[in-house]
């Protein structure tokens, strides 16, 4: 089945052969690996605007100060936090089914564009400090469209690459787009330093242009995949399968953890410390900008060491980083919090790149077991491949809901007992079950009686 392709792509139609295969190698060592790229490529661009656009107002609320006008408690700007979150977690399960509906290139212009509602929204809400509470939340919610984003690029980039580089590519595509919720608190830094907290409405400003120009690459540079075809009962029923649900908890700690804490960071630093706002800002991108670069690293050693063991070691390791950060900021150690806060970013970014390693490799083993049943091997190769792309970004939405939890933690326990020990003391908890499911389901030595042969091979490509 031939790919549909752009304007720019249309011109070199005649030299696509007619089957889509990425793992058949010839094709993919001539013609196969340029289109691909070409396509992440601009897939990164859109979706690292997505995700700007999606954590903006953890910057804009370090701008909601009383001297700017505003009242909001910490409380209220947790709140708004995981509203926003919220928002971008839920909006990923429709934007995952929307590419084998509309077909990548399609979707990916149709999201840019839906970018320009919110961050307009943005430019005028922080300019008006009177706007009701309950109003600007729901306003600021809309930027939660950046956070669908995610699914629908990686569902779509998924279907490109071949098994053996799938760690890779899906470890860019999602890194470059993770690093824009370090690339927003660059901007939200470089306005308060060079003008000051009331120009807030700047660094909404700013996004503009880059939208169009997201929008203008998208559409001259990507293509539709026929091949990758709308099976939503299909896709849906694979949510019962216990894989989806055990890697959905394994990625609401590692991506839930990294959004939830980039998004809450510099507020962390304000609430918990009483840092100004220049100083927050300052500390607060260096967390997104080291897990966003490091989770292409997660991806590569799931590669050549398997996506399980790198994931256990991750998860054991967070619980000891929560372990130090409640120790810092009940001795309030500002170095000691902003030292263990860079590792548990590091962690978090290793570890998506590693879970999400896991998901292809999951529906890549089941896909050998409906063959050894008598499926035919093309049919099952195709079936499988849909489903797994279309987990990714389930799983994705699911794992998004990790930042409400964080955001929501915060917030409680900063309300109840002044402080966000009590936070992290259950964060770590939330880790060390993560480990333990991780160790059982795919690491511990799986039994080889014929009723678990099915899930041996799924257990075994983790590994």
């Amino acid at each position: 089945m031939t790919p549909e392709t752009g304007r720019r792509a249309s011109r070199t139609s005649k030299s696509w052969i007619s089957r889509w295969d990425p793992e058949d190698e010839t094709f993919w060592n001539g013609e196969g690996r340029p289109i691909a790229r070409r396509n992440l490529w601009a897939s990164i661009a859109s979706e690292h605007i997505g995700f700007s656009v999606w954590s903006i107002w953890s910057v804009l609320v370090l701008f909601m100060i009383p001297e700017n006008g505003f009242s909001a408690t910490p409380e209220q700007k947790f709140l708004l936090l995981s509203v926003v979150t919220f928002v971008g977690a839920i909006l990923r399960v429709p934007y995952t089914l929307a590419v084998p509906a509309f077909g990548g290139r399609n979707w990916t212009l149709v999201s840019t564009a839906l970018l320009l509602l919110p961050t307009i929204a943005a430019f005028f809400l922080i300019q008006n400090p009177d706007t009701p509470f309950w109003l600007l939340v729901v306003l600021a919610a809309t930027a939660g469209l950046g956070g669908g984003n995610f699914s629908s690029s990686m569902a779509n980039i998924n279907a490109y690459f071949p098994e053996k580089e799938k760690g890779w590519a899906l470890g860019l595509n999602a890194g470059g787009g993770n690093i824009g919720v370090a690339t927003v608190q660059l901007v939200g830094l470089g306005v308060i330093s060079l003008f000051a907290t009331s120009a807030g409405y700047l660094v909404p400003l700013f996004y503009l242009p880059l939208i169009l120009l997201a929008l203008v690459w998208s559409w001259r540079s990507m293509n539709n995949l026929t091949q990758v075809r709308s099976d939503v009962r299909g896709q849906m029923a694979a949510t019962g399968d216990r894989h989806f649900w055990i890697m959905s908890l394994l990625y609401i700690g590692t991506f839930g953890s990294f959004i939830g804490t980039g998004f809450a960071f510099g507020l962390l630093l304000q609430a918990q410390f009483g840092l100004a706002p220049v100083q927050a800002a300052g500390i607060a991108v260096l967390g997104p900008i080291i897990g966003s670069l490091i989770r292409p690293v997660g991806g590569r050693l799931a590669d050549s060491l398997g996506g399980a063991r790198v994931t256990l070691w991750v998860f054991c390791a967070m619980a000891l980083c929560a372990g130090v950060l409640v120790l810092a900021v009940q001795a309030s150690q500002l170095g000691l919090f902003i030292g263990a806060f860079a590792v548990m970013f590091t962690l978090t970014g290793l570890g998506n790149g590693s879970t999400y390693k896991m998901i292809p490799s999951i529906y890549a083993a089941k896909a050998e077991d409906a063959i050894a049943a008598g499926e035919p091997r093309e049919e099952a190769l195709a079936r499988t491949k849909r489903i797994s792309s279309s987990m990714l970004g389930l799983i994705g939405a699911v794992g998004a809901l990790g930042g409400v939890g964080i955001n929501v933690g915060f917030r409680e326990s900063f309300a109840a007992f002044g402080t966000t020990a009590h936070a992290f003391a259950a964060f770590g908890l939330f880790y060390l079950i993560c480990a333990t499911v991780t160790w059982g389901v795919y690491l511990r030595r799986p039994r080889t009686d014929a009723v678990d042969a099915p899930s041996t091979a799924v257990e075994t490509a983790n590994r």
